[in-house]
């Protein structure tokens, strides 16, 4: 039944996929230059404010929940199935990631963006990490591109992750549903993953929020990046450790 839900409710993907071409003819190259910077031990203790924007790139993904699917066709249905058609639509693709939070939490991570629009995201492998640092853009969408990229033109540097957060549902089912498109192929659909998850995370648990992003935006003389990256390191492992043992049960 949910199968043939999801046939009459998402458009085709053809769209979407060719709207990426181009920037995924980008990522093949940009992937490489991840790779090849992956055994950094640690950046900067402080961080300056960021305050340019990725204005010369072109939003690939979609910006709207109706270029993914015929959202008329869902009013009538409950939180929960719209939930789990979203959950099942995105399951097995790749690329992509579809999330759900509450329609609270989707209201609390908008605002809080608009007001603390920057932060970082240490990605851990072999031994060492690169960063990323992610921007909101107004109305729901965060981009993510290499630090050091970033540095050297923020208008220049290209995002490897988009996300975007529909408003559709947020107060009529209470419901915000979530994408991101992981656009650099120097990044695994996991990583990717983790990255998503834990972006949406930073903004919408109080904590997270607090010691972290507001800090970084608001005080970064006082942002302390080793300790974070100390933190974030070990949370990595964690996820990795449990990534092996789901690998290794199937």
């Amino acid at each position: 039944l949910l199968s043939l839900i999801m046939i009459h409710l998402f458009k085709s993907p053809v769209a979407i996929e060719n709207a990426l071409v181009k920037t995924m003819k980008y990522s093949r190259f940009f992937g490489n230059k991840i790779l090849s910077r992956n055994c950094k031990s640690s950046e900067s203790r402080m961080f300056q404010p960021l305050v340019h924007n990725f204005s010369s790139y072109s939003f690939a993904s979609p910006r709207k929940l109706e270029e993914i699917m015929k959202t008329e066709k869902m009013s009538d249905m409950d939180s929960k199935t719209i939930s789990e058609v979203w959950s099942k639509y995105h399951e097995n693709k790749k690329r992509v990631v579809g999330l759900e939070i509450s329609g609270k939490e989707g209201k609390s991570v908008l605002s809080r963006a608009a007001q603390c629009p920057y932060f970082i995201h240490p990605v851990f492998r072999d031994g060492g990490f690169f960063n990323l640092v992610s921007q909101f853009q107004t109305p729901s969408h965060f981009m993510l591109a290499y630090l050091e990229d970033y540095k050297k033109d923020p208008q220049g540097a290209q995002p490897l992750i988009t996300l975007s957060l529909f408003e559709n549902f947020m107060e009529s089912h209470e419901l915000t549903l979530v994408r991101g498109d992981i656009i650099a192929e120097g990044l695994s659909d996991e990583e990717g993953g983790r990255i998503i998850q834990t972006l949406v995370d930073m903004y919408r648990f109080d904590d997270e929020f607090t010691n972290n992003v507001h800090s970084f935006n608001k005080q970064p003389e006082k942002f302390d990046i080793d300790d974070f990256t100390s933190i974030q390191n070990k949370k990595w492992k964690e996820w990795e450790k449990k990534l092996d043992n789901i690998t290794e049960e199937q």
